[in-house]
């Protein structure tokens, strides 16, 4: 088994990103974005100005697939996410040897499109889109 990364509060806990013989999952489609602010100053008969005010936080997107022949309970996953997000939850992501961001994450929004069901109706294959907002202490 070979863990490759987490989205949680540790290595132990959470969504953890791996791959061996019994278990895929993996994120994909991974996008990080920041964006800065400025204010704009109005003058008279000229040129306004502009003035960098600061940045705003920075946002993570990235899509991940839930199968369960590939080793994982899409349910129970998805519970992870939904409970991290409804209660606020600072998480680490740490992919390979790096972690991202300054501090922290929160999940901001998530999408579950579910692909496929077994023949009692749970879910067997989903395809989640998590947006996660970065989470900053007061330190920085």
């Amino acid at each position: 088994m070979a863990v490759i990364g987490y989205l949680g509060t540790s290595a132990e806990e959470g969504l953890i990103f791996e791959v061996s013989d019994e278990t895929l999952e993996t994120i994909k489609n991974m996008v990080w974005s920041g964006s800065a602010r400025y204010a704009t100053h109005q003058r008279h008969l000229t040129h306004a100005l502009t003035e960098f005010v600061g940045l705003d936080p920075d946002k993570i997107t990235f899509d991940i697939t839930f199968l369960a022949q590939l080793g994982v309970e899409p349910m129970a996953e998805l519970k992870k996410l939904w409970k991290y997000e409804r209660e606020g939850t600072a998480l680490q992501l740490v992919l390979g040897e790096h972690g991202y961001g300054k501090y922290r994450w929160t999940i901001q929004n998530h999408k579950s499109k579910t692909e496929y069901t077994d023949v009692h109706g749970n879910i067997y294959c989903a395809e989640v889109s998590v947006s996660l907002l970065e989470y900053l202490s007061k330190d920085f």
